[in-house]
């Protein structure tokens, strides 16, 4: 998948390294925190979107394919491509999204 750069950042991610990257690429970097089993389903957003993983294990599916998201990872989520992400992870899942 083409949309995925896998260890992007190098472990232990912090919000502070991904949030000065982003920024220069016009985005902006929120965090978020998944209970296992979290599920955000059928998303669709009017801009495009990057995510990456903190701590923990995301699986997210774009348009219908499936791709797994681990730590250091970066997604970009194109304009107007349905997606969802959920928390496949044992424990907590932090993560990291902006908008540009």
């Amino acid at each position: 998948m083409d949309e995925l750069t896998r260890a992007k950042f190098p472990p232990p991610v912090a919000q502070a390294d991904v949030s000065a990257d982003w920024r220069t690429r016009g985005y902006d970097c929120r965090p978020f925190v998944d209970p296992p089993g979290q599920r955000w389903e059928g998303f669709r957003h009017g801009t495009n979107e990057l995510l990456t993983v903190v701590e923990g294990v995301l699986e997210c599916v774009l348009g219908g394919e499936t791709v797994r998201v681990e730590p250091g990872d970066e997604l970009f989520i194109p304009r107007g491509v349905v997606h969802s992400v959920r928390n496949v992870h044992r424990g907590t899942t932090r993560w990291l999204f902006g908008y540009g």
